[in-house]
């Protein structure tokens, strides 16, 4: 339990500094290290619970893009500014690494399994934060008005 909360709070520290590093808003820093605290918390969570790495990826994605949509309807700001600094924790640097070496030190096995790997995590964030924007456009356009009304007279 005590890794866990660990886990998450280097999360957390890593995207605000990441933040910082990207000239994120100063005034959006702290929301956008929220955002990766809980998709590191999701990640590890999920690692914990002998999830595969992709689908603990793709739950994580998830709960980044969910809280970046979230913040920017609360914060009227964009999604991308929660996004961007917020998904960094999930992002396969790792894999990228990994491939790159067997693909130096000729270990061709090790290197496909890693660059594989490596392109399911960025393909399966890439379909998180899809389906979150997706379901919120959804959302959006069922409770707008239609052109044309205003809000006392409905069109006969």
């Amino acid at each position: 339990m005590i890794e866990l909360f660990l886990v998450t709070a280097g999360c957390f520290i890593a995207v605000m500094g990441f933040a910082l590093l990207v000239e994120t808003p100063k005034k959006y820093i702290l929301q956008a290290g929220i955002a990766g605290a809980g998709g590191g918390w999701g990640y590890f969570f999920s690692i914990q619970r002998g999830m595969d790495v992709v689908a603990a990826s793709f739950l994580s994605a998830l709960v980044i893009s969910l809280l970046a949509h979230t913040f920017a309807r609360i914060f009227k700001a964009p999604v991308t500014v929660f996004l961007i600094a917020g998904i960094l924790p999930t992002v396969p640097g790792a894999g990228m690494y990994r491939t790159v070496y067997y693909i130096i030190t000729d270990n061709r096995a090790q290197s496909s399994y890693y660059l594989m790997q490596t392109l399911e995590i960025a393909g399966v964030i890439a379909l998180a934060i899809f389906i979150v924007d997706s379901l919120f456009r959804i959302r959006l356009r069922k409770y707008r008005k239609p052109a044309g009304e205003s809000t006392g007279e409905r069109k006969r």
